[in-house]
């Protein structure tokens, strides 16, 4: 269960752009619009960081019930 820093620099890289698009669609008077594009992007970041979660939980699974 190696993983590289990749994961890392997508949920930065949505962080970045949701930022960006959340500030344009505020200084645009589209209120509304701006907070969906921030929960999308948080849905989005919560299943990156879901299936991490579930390979961390099988891999501990594997090592205390000796399974392969």
């Amino acid at each position: 269960m190696s993983y590289d820093i990749s994961l890392i620099f997508q949920i930065a890289g949505v962080g970045i752009v949701v930022a960006m698009m959340h500030t344009v669609l505020k200084q645009m008077g589209k209120e509304d619009m701006a907070q969906w594009v921030t929960l999308i992007a948080f849905v989005v970041v919560l299943f990156l960081v879901a299936s991490v979660v579930d390979d961390l939980f099988q891999t501990i699974r594997s090592v205390f019930l000796f399974q392969g």
